[in-house]
């Protein structure tokens, strides 16, 4: 029935009307179309103002990054100016908290100076050695495990004094994480000058006589509050020592682990490799353009070592692992240039085309592929070449 009559209306309708109703209706089309175009511009607006922002953020992002190599570099030249000229930027507080998590997780700082201030006696110097070591997890660790992570992280300074208050705060948090391994913190200290003499006697080549398993157990009789140690504990020990020496950063001339200081990046990660592409906890360190891997944290020569020359990082998705990122060479078929210890301990080229990586979270992959990503270094003749080789490709083909 309404159908009807608006048919009766459509048909009572002048000529003229209709006229007008063609035109409002093309005028509101006309409208509609405008209003599009508005919400396109509008659109097209918000992405520059997005896009400025970003700028503008990278640009105080730049300028933030500029600030901190600055204050890294005066910190390994006078830690305590670089402290304050840190301070003076807003980079970080002056309280001891703030300063040993600066000093635990800033990457790049100079571990002679580190060791330095650490072992400083004043009042603030010490809470920072306090809150330093309490960063540290040394949880359900033997002994050599946490003596290698801890000392690893800063070169002993030559006073004994300093050497003892360090040694002792180290004592007193592994004891803090372990209770039920030493009755009282002295024999942990005392432990571990007898690990580090040991380190020294096995695997100094001017020490002729190397100290037995027996030699060191008798060596820490009487050490736990007037007590023995468990045999089997100096056992794990002893042969953890034997078998894997770790070397304290020393100011000999010649330390290898010299290469590595004051690193652009380092930490430990998880990568792929081997025939059966299986996952195995590497420590790396980016360093000069290059990215070592070693088998343990402290470890003094690198497994393996990936030139970043002419390659590419990206994210990868991998059924068995979260948080991956693959270093490759962009050309098909090319080889990255790296090499690798093998089994026998002889250096072998590498014969990768990419690495798999696995970080232990989303920000720790996207922080370590941007500072691999700043890293890689373009050789236009390499570039040139695989130009070369391409068109050459493509002749062949075409013949």
């Amino acid at each position: 029935m309404e159908s009807t009559n608006i048919s009766a209306v459509r048909k009572e309708l002048t000529p003229k009307e209709k006229q007008l109703l063609q035109e409002i209706r093309k005028r509101k089309q006309e409208l509609i179309t405008e209003i599009k175009k508005l919400k396109d511009d509008i659109a097209d607006i918000d992405k520059e103002l997005d896009s400025m922002d970003q700028l503008d953020e990278n640009s105080q992002s730049e300028n933030m990054n500029k600030i901190r190599n600055t204050g890294r570099k005066k910190f390994n030249m006078d830690p305590k100016k670089g402290l304050e000229y840190l301070y003076k930027n807003c980079l970080v507080n002056m309280t001891h908290e703030d300063i040993a998590a600066f000093l635990y997780n800033e990457e790049g700082l100079n571990k002679v100076k580190k060791g330095e201030y650490l072992g400083e006696k004043d009042d603030f110097c010490l809470k920072v050695l306090k809150n330093y070591v309490e960063l540290h997890d040394f949880t359900d660790r033997n002994l050599v495990s946490a003596l290698r992570e801890f000392l690893w992280g800063f070169r002993l300074p030559g006073e004994a004094q300093k050497i003892d208050r360090m040694m002792e705060a180290f004592a007193e948090q592994y004891c803090n994480q372990n209770a039920d391994r030493f009755k009282i913190p002295d024999t942990c200290y005392v432990l571990s000058f007898s690990i580090i003499m040991l380190n020294t006697n096995l695997h100094n080549p001017s020490v002729k006589d190397k100290q037995s398993l027996e030699g060191f157990i008798n060596m820490n009789r009487g050490i736990n509050d007037g007590g023995d140690l468990p045999p089997e504990m100096l056992k794990e020990l002893y042969e953890s020592i034997r078998d894997e020496p770790f070397k304290i950063p020393e100011d000999d001339g010649n330390d290898l682990t010299k290469t590595f200081f004051n690193a652009e990046r380092e930490g430990m990660l998880t990568k792929e490799g081997g025939l059966h592409k299986t996952w195995k906890p590497r420590y790396f360190i980016l360093k000069d353009n290059c990215l070592y891997y070693f088998k343990n944290k402290g470890d003094k020569e690198p497994r393996g070592i990936i030139p970043l020359e002419n390659l590419r990082v990206r994210e990868c998705n991998d059924t068995k692992k979260k948080f991956c990122f693959e270093i490759y060479a962009p050309n098909s078929g090319s080889v990255i240039k790296a090499c690798k210890t093998d089994s026998d301990g002889k250096v072998v080229v590498g014969h990768h085309d990419s690495y798999k990586i696995c970080a232990p979270s989303k920000e720790e992959r996207d922080s370590w592929m941007n500072d691999i990503k700043n890293s890689i270094t373009k050789d236009p003749f390499y570039e040139m070449l695989q130009a070369r080789k391409k068109k050459a490709t493509h002749l062949l083909q075409g013949t």
